[in-house]
């Protein structure tokens, strides 16, 4: 049995088979949280843009070119949602990187867990945490248009082409952020530390 593309699912949701829909909420909730919790570094507020997301993709559904892929056009979404987020907040954000990212009733994993190797031993994983967490804070002094590239190619792993789909810039441009993202970063770590010694 063939598993159908994210494009033959949304044109069944279109012809009023709901279960389409619902397919491409369970193949994507996962890796759109992931990718939001980090661009946004909120957990709370990754679920909800996850939720206005896939709302979105509800109501714009008919409007979806099928010549294209699905998922740049999902990511765009969420990536506009996050940026508008970013933009709606006056400072940066407060939860720390030892935060859950489940509900408050429930022991979730925490936001330096998603890149933990379970196989490692407890001094390799408190060792990487601490790496994580440093990385971390230096992702996200970031410009906003650095961060979401360095997320994007690093973190997810998306081609530069569907990265200029997702963000709506030219290749190019994508090529420099990137090139200025890593620069920015570099310049960033070897500082701080340096600060450290």
């Amino acid at each position: 049995m063939n598993t159908p593309t994210d494009e033959q699912l949304l044109a069944n949701y279109l012809e009023g088979q709901v279960s389409g829909f619902e397919l491409l909420v369970q193949r994507y909730s996962r890796e759109l949280f992931n990718f939001l919790a980090r661009f946004t570094g909120n957990g709370p507020t990754a679920e909800d843009i996850v939720q206005e997301t896939f709302l979105q993709i509800h109501l714009s559904a008919g409007s979806f070119d099928q010549r294209r892929r699905f998922k740049p056009w999902l990511f765009t979404i969420a990536a506009n949602k996050a940026r508008d987020f970013l933009r709606s907040r006056s400072r940066k954000p407060e939860v720390p990187l030892h935060a859950s990212v489940g509900s408050e009733d429930e022991e979730g994993q925490q936001f330096l867990d998603f890149l933990s190797d379970a196989a490692s031993s407890p001094l390799e994983v408190l060792e990487k945490k601490q790496e994580q967490e440093f990385v971390r804070s230096i992702v996200d002094q970031m410009p906003v248009n650095l961060k979401e590239i360095l997320i994007l190619c690093y973190y997810h792993r998306f081609a530069y082409k569907e990265i200029a789909d997702i963000l709506g810039i030219p290749l190019g441009t994508v090529k420099s952020r990137l090139h200025s993202a890593v620069a920015y970063f570099g310049r960033t770590y070897r500082a701080t530390l340096k600060e450290q010694v």
